[in-house]
């Protein structure tokens, strides 16, 4: 039977933030699989964030495991590891300048 999904204690100031910045943000933590957190959109562009407290960034585990194999095999656009909201935004904003006409 799969546990309830752990949401990190700064995910709800990411995602507050981020949608108060104008983005759309939808959270994919119930998932699993190494899936990350957020699916987060602006600009008509989508990245995904997995949300780590930044004394976690580092920590070995099956779920961190999990979570770089999604990674490597993921075709889609960018997954990023933010701690911080501007943390966030500034990797939202990152991608979202390379794929502006």
């Amino acid at each position: 039977m799969r546990r309830i999904a752990k949401v990190d204690g700064n995910q709800r100031a990411i995602v507050a933030y981020l949608r108060a910045h104008g983005c759309s943000v939808v959270s994919l933590a119930t998932v699993g699989g190494g899936v990350p957190d957020l699916r987060v959109g602006r600009n008509r562009v989508t990245v995904l964030m997995e949300v780590k407290l930044p004394s976690e960034v580092s920590r070995k585990s099956d779920t961190a495991a999990m979570q770089a194999s999604f990674r490597a095999t993921w075709r889609g656009g960018p997954v990023v590891v933010v701690t911080t909201p501007e943390g966030a935004m500034a990797a939202l904003t990152a991608h979202v300048r390379e794929v502006a006409p």
